[in-house]
């Protein structure tokens, strides 16, 4: 009895022991086709998971300081290129803009009257040249009166030696001579006083005339004052620089606006790719150009492709607020990760990518051949 108990307990033990040699042998079976499929994938692709959906946040910040009026948008509202955002109240920017168009306005009459000023002083340097000429020829004719009175004095007062002529008609030629001469020196006295006169109003022409330099240049300056006051106006309506979904608005009428204050953010719908850092060690075989597939985490059952577009010319170390030194302290070496850029095929599923948002996880496997 004992007998037949110890042979079907040896029995048990054997078939026991065959039953785990099967399954050990499938699981190593296993295990190296998993290992040996792992390895030939490895071969031809790198992949992480250190990977994540990108786009171009255009954050929204307001030119110019102000009063809220108005706010036309709501957390998470789609919106195009160019709708209104926020409406800051106006009525600072229209008085400025007034001013400036008044003082405009000025500066033109003021560059009228200096050309009206140089239109009298071109008129008055006309009428001085007019009198300078008509003194020459009053003077040449006086000359040649002086001449021929002189000529009669030096007759008579050699004919008055000899008793030839009446004393009379001796003083009727030396008066003669001298109011010739009185008139030359009166004629001579005319003409400078116009030179004169010429000088000073082509001094006023020179003066009118800067004064219109300086009118031109004060119009350039309020006309630039008017597009600045026009430029400042309308950055009083806030609006959408690039298609997109709004963030959160924590915003309301009244509140109170600092120029440059960002105030939240426009992120695209469709203008997204791929951020992942791969090991340095995984970028032997990899360049641009490559394809790759691109799983979501947040819709595992769907892959999309793409393409690496760029590598950094930096590590994210390197590019980081404060990048490590190993020239100080203890040394110990670190694996570092190079972002890459991978873009999504042009068509490939808009409405899905639509959906990806960005920061998302993604895993991203690289094909290299």
């Amino acid at each position: 009895m004992q007998s037949n108990n110890q042979q079907s307990t040896t029995k048990e033990k054997k078939s026991g022991n065959k039953g785990f040699a099967i399954v050990f042998g499938l699981l190593i079976l296993i295990g190296g086709t998993y290992g040996v499929i792992k390895f030939l994938h490895a071969q031809r692709h790198e992949e992480t998971d250190d990977a994540q959906i990108v786009s171009t946040i255009s954050p929204v910040i307001p030119r110019v300081a102000g009063y809220i009026q108005e706010v036309y948008v709501q957390d998470n509202q789609l919106v195009h290129k160019g709708d209104t955002l926020i409406v800051l109240d106006n009525r600072d920017f229209q008085v400025k803009l007034a001013q400036a168009e008044a003082l405009l306005a000025s500066a033109e009459s003021g560059i009228d009257v200096a050309g009206a000023g140089i239109a009298v002083a071109q008129a008055n340097i006309d009428a001085s040249q007019t009198s300078i000429s008509t003194a020459d020829a009053q003077i040449e004719s006086a000359k040649v009166d002086l001449w021929r009175a002189q000529k009669d004095f030096e007759r008579y007062q050699n004919l008055i030696a000899d008793h030839s002529i009446t004393q009379q008609q001796y003083e009727q030629a030396l008066a003669a001579k001298q109011l010739a001469e009185q008139r030359l020196v009166v004629l001579e006295s005319q003409k400078q006083a116009a030179i004169r006169q010429a000088n000073t109003v082509s001094r006023q022409k020179s003066v009118s005339s800067s004064q219109a330099s300086v009118a031109a240049a004060t119009i350039k300056q309020r006309e630039a004052e008017v597009e600045a006051a026009t430029l400042n106006l309308s950055y009083t309506v806030i609006t959408a620089a690039i298609d997109g979904q709004i963030g959160k608005v924590n915003l309301q009428a009244g509140q109170f606006l600092n120029a440059g204050q960002a105030l939240f953010s426009i992120v695209p719908t469709t203008d997204k790719w791929v951020v992942a850092n791969f090991k340095e060690t995984q970028l032997t075989k990899m360049h641009v150009g490559q394809k790759v597939s691109i799983k979501v985490d947040a819709f595992p059952d769907s892959t999309l492709e793409g393409t690496v577009s760029s590598f950094s010319p930096a590590t994210g170390a390197a590019q980081s607020l404060l990048p490590p030194d190993n020239a100080s302290g203890n040394f110990v070496k670190v694996v570092q990760r190079v972002p890459v850029r991978i873009d999504f095929q042009e068509g490939d599923h808009p409405a899905f990518i639509e959906k990806m948002r960005t920061g998302m996880n993604v895993l991203v496997d690289v094909h290299l051949n």
